[in-house]
Parts: structure tokens; C-alpha cells; sequence
């Protein structure tokens, strides 16, 4: 019974984070700077570390750890994920002033979908054991197959749910305002934003295949794998304004993460047969990021391979050649 109370007042917690942060914070549509997107995102990550301390008195160092690891893990990931979010946002022409609102939502749906897989995953590991040898190896193979795929294209063309949207339904041909539907002649339409926000979601199912069984290989406990991916995605529209042009640099993390993901692969693997200290996995997840950090910043990519950097809105003084 007090499992559930907790679940309830976290989520609660969350929904009423969210809530200010849409309807006070940004209740009116602007473009993020950098200064409020790198102060936002402090407060993210302060807020998860705090959550942190609060589960070690709570309930002891081995889930604190679990807890760390699994949001490190995470927050890595997503760094890795804001790529594809650019991409997407550039190929649909998407205004900065519109891109947070988009990923809040993107965001809230990717919340609902995390806990369904971290429910049904967990559920499946109690009952049918030998599928953490199933996710294990799967996770050796993403890892592998990260390492060795450079660019990702985005082609809504191919997505089957944009398609579907497409096929089905009323589509302006250009946005209106942040809207994701609007009334024209009587008539419901969805809008391009829409077709931007079904892009996100969808890849952020991708995206869970990935963090789920790696986060899963670090706790059986449902609460700390929903918690730690909670926090890591809560300050995920917050670090994608505050890295947006800079995160091109870190062109080595794609690498460090593949080598996190077999490592963790590998851990799930022997798991029945030798039990690494939590202690020394933090270690090694921590070193890997911090190595591919350091080698990304000093061994710089040439100007003319890197992505493009999110939209910006011309002025209004500003003349097209």
C-alpha cells in the first residue's frame, strides 16, 4: 500500500512540475535562450540528484546507486537523441519559438510510454527469467550496431505513423500559429506541428527499445527505473536548448554510448553467474562518458561535417537574397 501511495505522489509531483512549467513558465510562446535553458536545465539536474540523496536515506546506497547509474545512462542517451530531434525540427522548417512546446508534449507522451514498457518489462523479468539473456544480447548488438552507424536520415515519408496521419486525415499545408489542429470553412485540420510531434513520438519509441533494457539491466525495481527516466526526460527540453549549438562537438559520445550499451549487455549476461558491484559500474558508465567527452573536445570534427543547428526565424528586417 505505501508502494502505491509513493507512485502516486511522484507522479502527482511531476504532473504539477509540468504544469507550471507549461502553463506559468512558458505560458507564452518565445524562443529559449541559452542563459534560461542552461539555468532550467541546473534546476533538472539539482532536482534528480536531490530525488537522489532522498533515496538513499530512504532506501539505502545499492538503489541510490541504481538510481544514479540508471539516470546517467539515461540523461547520455537522450544527448545522443536530441541529434535526430534537429534533424527532425530542421526538416520540417520548425521555428525555435515552436520547438519547446512541441518536445513538452513529446516529452509528456514519451512519460506515459516509459511507464508502460518499464511495467511490462519488469513483469516479464519476475516471470520468464531467461529473457535477461534475451536483453542482454540485444543489448551487445545495439551497441555494436551504434558503433557503427554514422548518420541518421529522418524521411517522414517512410515513418508508417506520419503516413497514416496523412492519409487519413486534413493536413494544412502550412502551420498555423503553435497549433497542432485548427477550424477552417467548418472543417477539423490537423497542422504540420502535428506531423512534427507524431515524428517525436515514434522515434521516442526507438529511443525506449535502448534505454529501457539498459536501464533495466541496472534495477529489477520498477519505481527506480521509472524515477531515474523520469528525471532524465523532464530536463530533456531544457538540455536541448542549452547544447543545441553545441552538441555537434561531442561526435565521440555516439561511441562512448555504444560501449556503455555492450557493457551493460555483457553485465546482464553474467548476471547469474557474477554480480558486479554497483559501485564499479557507475565507475565504468562514468569514465566511458567522461573519455568520450574529453576526446570529442580534443580532437574537434572538421567544420564542414557538422549537422546543421536548429532554425532560427528570420527578422523582420531581414531580406531574402
Amino acid at each position: 500500500m505505501n508502494d502505491i501511495v509513493f507512485w502516486i505522489i511522484f507522479n502527482v509531483f511531476v504532473l504539477l512540475l509540468l504544469g507550471l512549467d507549461l502553463f506559468v513558465f512558458h505560458r507564452k510562446e518565445h524562443e529559449v535562450k541559452i542563459k534560461e535553458a542552461l539555468l532550467t536545465s541546473l534546476f533538472w539536474i539539482v532536482l534528480a540528484l536531490g530525488f537522489n540523496v532522498l533515496i538513499y536515506f530512504w532506501r539505502g546506497q545499492e538503489p541510490a546507486l541504481e538510481f544514479l547509474t540508471g539516470y546517467l545512462i539515461e540523461k547520455s542517451l537522450s544527448v545522443d537523441n536530441l541529434f535526430v530531434f534537429i534533424l527532425i525540427f530542421n526538416y520540417f522548417k520548425v521555428p525555435l519559438k515552436y520547438q519547446h512546446n512541441l518536445l513538452f508534449w513529446g516529452v509528456l507522451g514519451a512519460l506515459v510510454l516509459r511507464a508502460i514498457f518499464i511495467v511490462v518489462g519488469v513483469a516479464l523479468i519476475a516471470k520468464f527469467h531467461f529473457i535477461i539473456y534475451i536483453l542482454g544480447a540485444f543489448l551487445v548488438y545495439t551497441g555494436i550496431k551504434m558503433a557503427f552507424t554514422k548518420d541518421q536520415d529522418i524521411d517522414p515519408e517512410h515513418n508508417p505513423l506520419v503516413n497514416w496521419v496523412s492519409k487519413h486525415m486534413r493536413v494544412t499545408k502550412t502551420a498555423v500559429g503553435g497549433k497542432f489542429f485548427v477550424k477552417q470553412n467548418g472543417k477539423l485540420f490537423a497542422t504540420p506541428l502535428f506531423l512534427v510531434l507524431i515524428m517525436i513520438e515514434s522515434t521516442d519509441v526507438v529511443f525506449a527499445a535502448d534505454s529501457i533494457p539498459a536501464i533495466l539491466a541496472i534495477s529489477k525495481d520498477p519505481f527506480i527505473v521509472y524515477t531515474s527516466n523520469v528525471f532524465a526526460l523532464l530536463g530533456l527540453r531544457a538540455l536541448y536548448f542549452a547544447l543545441a549549438g553545441i552538441m555537434q562537438l561531442f561526435h565521440y559520445l555516439h561511441y562512448g554510448l555504444s560501449l556503455i550499451l555492450a557493457f551493460i549487455g555483457v553485465k546482464l549476461l553474467l548476471s547469474d553467474i557474477y554480480h558486479l558491484d554497483m559501485r564499479i559500474a557507475l565507475l565504468v558508465v562514468g569514465g566511458i562518458l567522461a573519455v568520450s567527452v574529453i576526446a570529442s573536445l580534443m580532437f574537434p570534427k572538421p567544420k564542414d561535417e557538422l549537422p546543421e543547428l536548429p532554425m532560427e526565424e528570420k527578422k523582420p528586417d531581414q531580406k531574402v537574397k
